[in-house]
């Protein structure tokens, strides 16, 4: 079993950063998808992340061999692929959809799922603050659509087909996830994200639409960057962070990731007037998505407070 490295403050920063990355993300994908479709966007961050790692695999010596591709570990391969390249696509539809602040909080569903399918499938038992943390996090969920809840469930407009569409990315970035967790028994993390990304480069390949990539403006051709240079730098911190720190703590930390997606949405709308407009939320709203990110943490975090708990009654 891993052990982390025990640099506490290291991995706190990785762990911070990604959150970092991960709440500007949609804020800068939302005003690309101004210029450019969901689908040509993916292409191209599919493409420079297969570049890079395949680069640095090279340079390691670590490019993953087709040879063990076979059997469960194809199957397990297929689902893993196809699980996150339907997440990138559904997530960022969505998001054309839905302001970058509901489709940040929604999406804090992907690792609650998660936790079910390990439940379900690798029969985990759910512990106490797994439970309350669920119940916080579906509580809060409801809270923060307070003023929506009845048009989204009454009236199937477009916020409820965004709203359906993220909650369907969640459920394939958790297929993808649990195939990953089998599949790091025969491959590292970046070998299988080489197979994915690769998978993405050549899927897409067919849909983009190179034209307007000729016609967008240099602040749009930086935001495109920002957000392919993101893929690359915040997954490589978030694998970073679990080298030197508890991937419970390590994900405690990603659950603060709706409320900087609302911070950094307000900010942009404040010095940028031209960019798309931040959500307004009422108290309930907010109260509502702090209410998701302690359910995201506190799930995150009960297996060290039963390890606490022991410690105490030992």
């Amino acid at each position: 079993m891993h052990q982390a490295s025990g640099r506490a403050l290291y991995g706190f920063c990785l762990a911070l950063t990604t959150a970092v990355l991960w709440g500007m993300l949609p804020i800068a994908l939302k005003i690309v998808l101004t210029d450019l479709t969901a689908n040509t966007i993916t292409w191209v961050r599919f493409l420079a992340a297969a570049t890079f790692v395949a680069v640095v695999l090279y340079k390691h010596n670590s490019l993953p061999s087709l040879a063990k591709a076979r059997g469960k570990v194809l199957k397990l391969l297929i689902i893993a692929v196809v699980g996150l390249l339907l997440n990138y696509i559904l997530y960022l539809v969505g998001l054309s959809l839905l302001t970058a602040e509901t489709a940040q909080v929604v999406i804090q569903l992907a690792p609650f799922l998660m936790m079910l399918g390990g439940i379900f499938i690798f029969r985990e038992h759910l512990l106490l603050w797994q439970r309350i943390g669920a119940v916080l996090l579906m509580v809060g969920l409801l809270l923060f659509f307070n003023d929506r809840l009845l048009l989204l469930l009454t009236q199937f407009g477009q916020d409820s087909y965004g709203v359906l569409l993220v909650i369907v990315a969640a459920v394939t970035w958790a297929a993808y996830a649990l195939a990953q967790k089998q599949l790091l028994m025969t491959y590292n993390s970046q070998q299988i994200m080489l197979f994915i990304y690769v998978a993405g480069a050549i899927s897409f390949l067919p849909l983009a639409e190179w034209a307007p990539l000729a016609t967008m403006s240099g602040l749009h051709w930086a935001l495109l960057l920002f957000c392919c240079l993101n893929t690359i730098v915040a997954y490589g911190a978030f694998a970073e962070a679990l080298q030197h720190w508890e991937a419970s703590k390590v994900s405690a930390v990603l659950a603060i990731t709706p409320l900087l997606t609302i911070l950094f949405a307000n900010l942009v709308s404040w010095v940028w007037p031209d960019a798309p407009a931040a959500q307004p939320l009422n108290v309930w709203s907010i109260a509502g998505a702090c209410m998701v990110v302690v359910g995201s943490a506190v799930t995150a975090l009960a297996p060290l407070l039963k390890q606490y708990r022991a410690r105490q009654q030992a």
